[in-house]
């Protein structure tokens, strides 16, 4: 067998067998096929796409490459859930202690934050103390104890993954849904839960900016998980506009904890319920509506806000800050960014203020970056929201102070103030299923 025909083979359109893209995976990762020819590979699959059987073997190939994750220490059934990314999006740190408070189990490895889009490991190292990496019998003997532990994706998950997704950065090919499905998904198999929930963003802050495209990348998903023998639905949900008022590693976590609480914004308790009750659906614990009003109740008699402290404290964490958000290291500069005009906010670009986020120092420029766990922004005004001259719109947070003039054109060319207020986008465009997809 030789790349060469394997990267003919899909430039003219035709399908891969099962032993061709093993063959191409295990070599590509042992070294014994170079970067030009894979590059070659992922630019015709790029044009040419691949099947649904083609992208499932492809997954479990990639997951198969490194650590295969076997949960089985963990007693009940285990679900996960992914975010394609946005900006805002702190939902892990509410939905994953709602649905252990309802008796689910969620052992989940999270990310770190690379560009406009934050990571969940990140916001949870802004909790002093707060310890990301576990090993096994730890982590496992959390998840018993607590029903949840959140930690950081171990150094050998899914290694093809890493390789290819390198290669596809540096070509031109990373907005290829086959890629990007298999990217995700080669992740989630490999680290064992029984059940897995997708929210997928579409929007100005989200990967898929369309919602078509949007709704075609969940139903590429599903189709692997469920055909890989996991139980597996997707939401796609708006990221036009950030989730919340708080993007920043600490402003995330104490907004998370205002969820937990009972008095967190709108927008982001809705659609972490809607997650959250998914969820415990797949799990077994009853009708999405049943499942609805658990995740409810665990907000509104505490159980969820005191789970999520119980995990931390398992995790070397102090659960002071939780309760006292003073005990937060507190940025010392900050700047009011106020509007220059009446008028409706009738545009926000998501991905543009993640971008401020970053300049104000609460993301990475590159992997290698430091993060500062105090700076980002508190929006004040969002879309559709009328606004006054001389109104806040928005307050910066940074240990940069040169940094703040910067991050304030930023924002500005980020949000437009029209005369006519627009309508509001629907928080949940849809949900899909095996061979199902409703539209909300």
């Amino acid at each position: 067998m030789r790349m060469y025909d394997l990267i003919t083979k899909k430039k003219h359109g035709e399908v891969l067998t099962d032993e061709e893209i093993q063959f191409m995976i295990t070599g590509y990762v042992n070294g014994d096929i170079p970067d030009y020819q894979m590059s070659a590979m992922t630019m015709a699959i790029w044009f040419n796409g691949m099947n649904d059987h083609e992208i499932t073997e492809l997954t479990k190939v990639m997951a198969k490459s490194g650590d295969m994750i076997d949960l089985s220490a963990i007693e009940g059934k285990k679900v996960d859930k992914h975010s394609t990314g946005g900006v805002g999006d702190k939902t892990t740190l509410i939905v994953a202690p709602i649905v252990a408070a309802c008796g689910g189990k969620v052992a989940k490895m999270s990310g770190r934050g690379l560009g406009h889009t934050g990571g969940t490991v990140d916001k949870l190292e802004a909790i002093p103390g707060y310890r990301t990496v576990l090993d096994r019998k730890e982590f496992f003997d959390t998840v018993n104890k607590c029903g949840v532990s959140v930690i950081g994706q171990s150094g050998n998950l899914a290694p093809a993954d890493k390789k290819l997704y390198a290669l596809r950065d540096v070509t031109a090919t990373v907005d290829s849904i086959p890629l990007i499905a298999s990217s995700i998904m080669s992740k989630k198999l490999a680290a064992g839960s029984d059940c897995i929930l997708l929210d997928v963003k579409t929007g100005s802050g989200a990967f898929m900016k369309t919602l078509d495209d949007s709704i075609k990348l969940a139903q590429t998903m599903v189709a692997i998980g469920e055909g890989a023998g996991r139980r597996t639905v997707a939401l796609i949900t708006d990221m036009d506009t950030p989730l919340g008022f708080g993007i920043g590693n600490s402003l995330e976590v104490m907004e998370s904890m205002d969820v937990l609480k009972g008095h967190g914004p709108e927008d982001l308790t809705e659609v972490s319920l809607q997650l959250a009750s998914n969820m415990l659906y797949l799990v077994g614990k009853g009708t999405p509506e049943e499942c609805r009003a658990m995740a409810e109740k665990a907000i509104e008699d505490g159980s969820a806000f005191e789970t999520f402290c119980t995990m931390v404290k398992a995790q070397g964490g102090d659960d002071a800050v939780l309760r006292d958000y003073t005990k937060f290291a507190q940025a010392p500069f900050k700047l009011d960014v106020v509007a220059d005009r009446d008028g409706f906010i009738t545009k926000m670009n998501a991905e543009e203020i993640g971008e401020t986020s970053v300049v104000l120092g609460a993301g990475r420029e590159t992997k290698e970056s430091d993060i500062d766990f105090s700076a980002g922004l508190v929006l004040h005004k969002k879309f559709g929201d009328a606004v006054k001259k001389g109104d806040s719109l928005v307050t910066l947070y940074t240990s940069k102070e040169e940094s703040l003039k910067n991050a304030e054109r930023m924002y500005r060319e980020a949000v437009t103030i029209g005369d006519t207020q627009p309508e509001k986008e629907p928080l949940v465009y849809a949900r899909v299923e095996k061979d199902k997809v409703e539209k909300y």
